[in-house]
């Protein structure tokens, strides 16, 4: 986390997410403040708390974009949820504490990915050295002989090399495959992943279960050097790791809060209230301890980033309690063609560059001019404009519109060279705004 200045963050988020300057700047500070926070007296760092943001702007102007690549460049545990899956407290549903459940499993999956890799190397060895014994087993003396010893040496070195080398392939050893009793979407399946306490029962009552299988070395080699990592990683240590991971740099994406949005007189009436489900969010926010299967987790330090487009309601419309509680709020802006066309083109990962490489892979050449791009561009705006505003999302639609003909022809097209300029563009999306009903695209 400390190798990331608020400049840096806002340059790799530049890489990904055209404009919406002012939401980058205040995540970038958000994040620094978390380090900043890590270098005061403990005395003090309980006391800081981190400022959460509301983030406040038109569905597909990037806001969700935004949160995941932050969590992806700092690889800290992220989850994004919806308000509206969740219900108060009386009501079926999920509980708004699953939130930080998830947060917690996806610590536990960055942990051991990490934990893995420095062990992996030491892993392999010792998943190499089972297969050869069963590839070359011990005579029934042994190898008394000297002579016996180096020549079985030589052998087992020999049987590494292919084994590194991917060889092998057609020879089967046995394993043992390790199976738990009852698998995590079978317990989430019956709510169970709702109460952890019930859930390390089960799995208690229903431990692992093994049973040997013949397998083909590659395949073996695999399953393994997994086995060998699961037994060489501390696991108490990596679940202490993972929740204190989850507890500093947490990270949750609370999207749609202004559907949940609303005065007490629309909640009068027997279903769910959308205040009684801000009044559950209320304490998480900010900060109450939550019990996992892997301990007890705080969130008085995890950074909370909520979003809506707050067309039919306002901010204020939050119970004060919880707008008190995202004191940064920032607001993004409507998309304009300019914008259309930088997402187009400048995103390390662009839409016209998934395509390129998309046609590469059967041998086309695929070429876009200037002015196809630019068409492109305004007929996304003039799109949102006509029809529903679901900023760039609606891309999506223009460049699969535009593709469609040359994508289904790529596999046998006779020309591997294909430009797309502006008339051909306008062809293809010539009848695409006279009917959004018949369209064949989502508009």
């Amino acid at each position: 986390m400390d190798a990331f200045t608020p400049r840096e963050v806002v340059r790799a988020l530049d890489r990904h997410i055209v404009g919406q300057e002012s939401a980058k700047r205040a995540v970038a500070i958000a994040i620094r403040n978390r380090w900043r926070r890590l270098q005061l007296p403990r005395a003090l760092q309980e006391d800081v708390f981190p400022k959460n943001i509301l983030m406040v702007g038109p569905t597909g102007v990037g806001k969700t974009e935004i949160a995941r690549r932050l969590a992806q460049l700092l690889r800290a545990p992220f989850v994004k949820v919806e308000a509206t899956k969740f219900t108060e407290v009386g009501y079926h549903g999920r509980d708004v504490d699953s939130i930080i459940r998830d947060l917690v499993e996806r610590a536990i999956v960055l942990e051991r990915a990490e934990a893995a890799e420095s062990v992996r190397q030491r892993a392999a060895q010792m998943a190499e050295d089972r297969i050869i014994d069963q590839l070359l087993p011990a005579g029934e003396f042994g190898d008394a002989d000297p002579e016996q010893r180096e020549r079985r040496q030589r052998t087992r070195e020999k049987l590494r090399s292919q084994l590194q080398a991917g060889g092998l392939g057609e020879r089967m050893v046995e394993v043992e495959v390790s199976e738990h009793g009852m698998s995590g979407h079978t317990m989430s399946a019956m709510g169970l992943d709702q109460v952890p306490e019930m859930a390390q029962m089960m799995e208690r009552i229903m431990p692992r279960r093994t049973r040997r299988q013949r397998l083909p070395v590659p395949e073996a080699l695999e399953l393994l050097t997994q086995q060998a990592i699961d037994g060489l990683i501390d696991q108490e240590g990596l679940q202490q790791s993972a929740v204190h991971r989850c507890e500093q740099c947490g990270l949750v994406f609370l999207d749609e809060l202004d559907k949940v949005c609303g005065s007490l007189m629309e909640d009068v009436g027997p279903d769910v209230s959308r205040s009684g489900v801000q009044r559950d969010l209320l304490p998480l926010v900010e900060g109450t301890t939550i019990s996992t299967r892997y301990g007890l987790v705080r969130t008085d330090h995890i950074l909370f980033i909520a979003a809506g487009a707050f067309t039919q309601v306002r901010p204020s419309d939050l119970m004060p309690e919880l707008q008190g509680r995202f004191p940064i709020r920032v607001e993004l802006s409507d998309l304009t063609s300019e914008d259309y066309h930088r997402i187009l083109t400048e995103p390390q990962n662009s839409l016209i560059k998934q395509q390129i490489a998309l046609m590469g892979s059967e041998g086309v050449t695929l070429a876009f001019t200037p002015d196809a791009l630019t068409e492109m561009a305004e007929m996304a705006n003039r799109a949102n404009q006509m029809l529903e505003n679901i900023g760039a999302r609606r891309l999506y639609t223009i460049v699969e519109k535009v593709c469609e003909e040359i994508a289904f022809n790529a596999s046998d097209a006779a020309n591997k060279e294909v430009t797309v300029d502006v008339d051909y563009v306008r062809m293809r999306l010539a009848d695409i705004l006279e009917d959004e009903d018949r369209s064949q695209f989502s508009l």
